[in-house]
């Protein structure tokens, strides 16, 4: 992955293809951090098969349900995440 300015990114796909990435709304809005180097997931352009949105770092651990759950204070928050 070579960075661009912009949120823009050249990245290798694993069938030996290279494709113009953008960063997603989400990545920007929560300040997600990528260095080159790093596996991303790429959402492909069906237009435009050299551009896509990079959706997520491979390495994010998405929070599950049993998380929300402990960070909740009061045990009667908690029940409604059950």
């Amino acid at each position: 992955m070579e960075a661009f300015g912009g949120g823009m990114f050249r990245v290798a796909l694993d069938s030996g293809h290279e494709a113009l990435g953008y960063t997603s709304g989400k990545m920007r809005r929560y300040r997600i951090r990528m260095n080159p180097g790093d596996r991303v997931k790429i959402e492909l352009s069906p237009y435009d098969l050299t551009r896509g949105r990079i959706a997520l770092p491979q390495n994010a651990r998405t929070p599950t349900r049993s998380d929300d759950a402990r960070r909740c204070a009061s045990p009667r928050s908690r029940e409604r995440w059950r």
